[in-house]
């Protein structure tokens, strides 16, 4: 069951201008424009999508460190525990693999910026996309677009009316042991590929009653929209959209690109997984969906081999879903009314209570009562032994819990795209508005403690509008190739705290009302200062770069105190 909160908006009054003032146009406010005693503190990290700058700033919304390039993000960051930064990166490439989220390259800085490793995966069969993560053994897990013909994807029992002549590029995840000071060796693999089931082609090995398999893929999702000719409206209504992704720096292409490749990338991207994180006590993945509006749970104990099979790992079901949550109708099971996600983003690992738990930004987009967004928290159903209680009946076994933070006025927070949130060790949220380059910070009741709204990104009339990022030429090494520490990641939620039921929220902006935001940001991160990236480091804080972004009408333009003055009171 859901609980959402029950918050109050925030009014912050200002002198209103003498009459004789001349009246000036609405200028956005950016930084900090709430602060009270109880924000967490801490540094947090992000990269603006149209800046190859990453940054780490304070509570006050100033610098204190800065990581240079000359490719835009594509799309996550992390400060490993040794103070090096890996980065996904993307750029101009020739290679067929373009969408959302596209990437093709990671990095690893060292806290000066000097390139100590990089590694590069952008073919016409292959492309690394949105995130990474991260692993305890220095590893890295990799979310990769993997191309199948369209005469494979029949063989797998597609109905072929519903697949173009690009074929699908159905998700892969590899572990990539870095070979520095360049290229990696895969040393597990698993691919969504391997675990189909269908019930159009009774010829074919993999044919069977879907909702009999729920641990496997259907191959016929979106097989009825791929097969419907696109309509004048819907044709207009896509442009529009790709028009607003390369805007916001999340997309590459270009206006003139022949709009018929744009529907065919899209229909080609079949799952858009845009988030993973890794739990090493359990030795599980997790990943975001978002085509699907799903989230998936994979066993990682298992071999390569097993993980093309369903037999093995920990869980004992190969490389078959663990676990499976958000719209049970993709595997034929339930009805609409039991879908419980929306285009989500950020999947992450936690604890509440010392159970596991899944912290997820709920996007909403296609929420059927409202477009609004959510940070959903699910406590799994996992026993003392780090076993899923996965199926009862071939049914799956619900969260044991599961609570929605959300705004007072639900619709007041919007992010159609990109976005998430991360559990504090307060027990609050860190939520980022990707669309609108915004962070809130909320206490353990939901209150607002911390805003921030970013002033990073393309300036008005600065650089290209196709939202591909600076330059597609590889960054510069700038200094001797060294091996790094052990690899470290984003601090775990909290243990035995999350963001329950409560009163009092942060105040919101308006839905996207017109072209996006140049401030926008995939996710956003905090850092405690003990952190060991942190720890023993001085930092001389600086002010950012003010590039007056414009923003859409509803976004950004309340009166508010100036950046970094306290708000008593807030919530």
């Amino acid at each position: 069951m859901m609980f959402p909160l029950v918050l109050f908006p925030i009014l912050v009054c200002q002198e209103p201008a003498p009459p004789s003032a001349p009246q000036a146009p609405s200028i956005p406010r950016h930084g900090v424009v709430t602060h009270t005693d109880e924000a967490s503190g801490g540094l947090t990290l992000f990269a603006p999508l149209h800046s190859g700058t990453t940054w780490l700033i304070n509570s006050e919304g100033r610098a204190v460190h800065s990581w240079e390039r000359s490719d835009s993000p594509g799309n996550s960051v992390y400060l490993l525990d040794n103070g090096n930064l890996l980065r996904c990166e993307k750029f101009e490439s020739d290679a067929s693999l373009h969408g959302g989220g596209e990437g093709g390259r990671i990095v690893e800085l060292d806290w000066d910026g000097n390139l100590l490793w990089e590694y590069e995966l952008c073919t016409d069969k292959q492309r690394l996309h949105h995130d990474i993560e991260p692993l305890p053994n220095g590893n890295i897990l990799a979310i990769v677009w993997s191309a199948r013909s369209r005469r494979d994807v029949a063989l797998a029992g597609r109905d072929p009316e519903a697949v173009g002549e690009e074929g699908l590029w159905v998700d892969s995840i590899l572990e990539l042991k870095p070979t520095r000071p360049e290229g990696a060796e895969i040393v597990w693999q698993w691919h969504a590929f391997d675990h189909l089931i269908q019930d159009f082609d009774a010829e074919r090995t993999n044919h069977g009653e879907v909702a009999a398999h729920p641990r496997r893929i259907n191959i016929n999702i979106g097989t009825h929209a791929a097969a419907q000719p696109e309509t004048e409206d819907e044709k207009k209504e896509r442009l529009e959209l790709e028009k607003h992704l390369r805007a916001m720096g999340y997309a590459g292409g270009d206006e003139d690109d022949d709009p018929d490749e744009g529907r065919a990338r899209r229909r080609a991207d079949w799952m858009h997984t845009n988030a993973i994180s890794y739990e090493p006590e359990l030795d599980l993945i997790a990943i975001s969906i978002r085509s699907f509006s799903e989230v998936w749970v994979i066993d990682h104990s298992t071999s390569t081999e097993e993980a093309a099979g369903s037999i093995g790992g920990r869980q004992g079901v190969g490389g078959d879903l663990v676990w499976r949550v958000g719209n049970p109708v993709q595997f034929h099971q339930g009805r609409a009314s039991d879908r419980t996600l929306f285009g989500q983003h950020d999947v992450r690992w936690t604890e509440v209570g010392g159970q596991s738990a899944l912290s997820i930004f709920n996007n909403g987009e296609g929420r059927p009562e409202a477009k609004y967004s959510s940070v959903e928290l699910l406590i799994l159903p996992v026993d003392e032994e780090g076993v899923f209680q996965g199926l009862t009946d071939k049914h799956f076994v619900p969260a044991t819990q599961q609570t929605s933070w959300a705004m007072p006025k639900k619709e007041d927070l919007y992010s159609g795209h990109i976005s998430g949130a991360q559990v504090l060790p307060s027990g609050g949220l860190l939520v980022c508005d990707g669309e609108g380059g915004r962070l809130i910070e909320t206490n353990s009741k939901g209150d607002l403690v911390w805003e921030f709204i970013s002033p990073l990104g393309r300036k008005p009339g600065e650089g290209a509008e196709d939202g591909r990022g600076p330059g597609g030429r590889r960054g510069p090494r700038s200094g001797p190739p060294r091996r790094g520490q052990r690899p470290g990641g984003p601090p775990r939620g909290p243990r035995g705290q999350g963001p329950p039921p409560g009163d009092g929220g942060p105040r919101q902006r308006g839905g996207r009302g017109g072209p996006s935001n140049g401030n926008a940001m995939f996710r956003a991160t905090r850092y405690p200062l003990d952190h060991p990236a942190l720890e023993g480091r001085e930092f001389t804080p600086r002010d950012l770069p003010k590039e007056a972004i414009p923003q859409p009408p509803g976004r950004g333009e309340r009166p508010g105190p100036p950046p970094g003055e306290k708000v008593d009171g807030a919530g």
